[in-house]
């Protein structure tokens, strides 16, 4: 049995577009946001001939980068809070100058590699946990799952996939709103077929 899955970050959001952490909390889609899930819409289907199954995390800015592909080819949609982005606390909402501002001390640890739970919420050890066994939840698919979801999901996802050590999600590239990773959990282990394919915006903006 083989479970492809293509994860996709979600479009850029208004407070992405104001350089604000955004964590488990958050706003709409921006109006960038919006023509980059159109333009993501086209792409899926155009790439991909059938899903298996469609997840989305429930947070906004995921369930409406969902919508325009949903539109085109309606499907039912199984919501897994599991998907969301990792819990950054207190910090949701600030800027990183504001986080230095206000929180000096777990800041300047968290600049220094520790694994701290910034703005009192999740450690990235317990988000990787939590992001490994949504993952290992689709492992019994036997075709394609298209999941909705944010830029540290796919990150962990890929560093439990590939097995990289505690922290290793810090070597990856950020994931650029409304790309396409794609990853392969087949009978020899997991795979990883693409990291962050973006190609499909050119022309879009941002």
């Amino acid at each position: 049995m083989t479970t492809r899955l293509v994860l996709v970050r979600h479009g850029e959001s208004e407070w992405n577009a104001q350089g604000r952490l955004q964590g488990q909390g958050g706003t709409a889609l921006s109006a960038l946001g919006r023509r980059q899930s159109e333009a993501l819409a086209a792409y899926l289907e155009r790439r991909f001939v059938h899903f298996h199954l469609v997840v989305t995390s429930d947070l906004q800015r995921a369930v409406q980068t969902a919508q325009p592909w949903l539109s085109r080819v309606p499907m039912p949609v199984r919501v897994d809070t599991r998907w969301r982005e990792v819990d950054v606390g207190t910090w949701s909402g600030l800027t990183w100058a504001e986080v230095q501002d206000q929180d000096p001390q777990r800041y300047a640890a968290w600049r220094d590699g520790e694994d701290v739970r910034r703005g009192g919420g999740e450690t990235f050890a317990e988000f990787r946990v939590r992001t490994a066994a949504a993952m290992e939840t689709l492992r019994d698919t036997d075709g394609t799952v298209l999941v909705f979801t944010h830029g540290g999901s796919v990150r962990f996802a890929v560093a439990a996939a590939l097995g990289l050590p505690p922290m290793g999600e810090r070597t990856l590239a950020p994931v650029h709103n409304c790309s396409v990773t794609e990853i392969v959990l087949g009978p020899d282990g997991p795979s990883l077929a693409s990291y962050n394919l973006h190609d499909h915006l050119a022309g879009v903006g941002g």
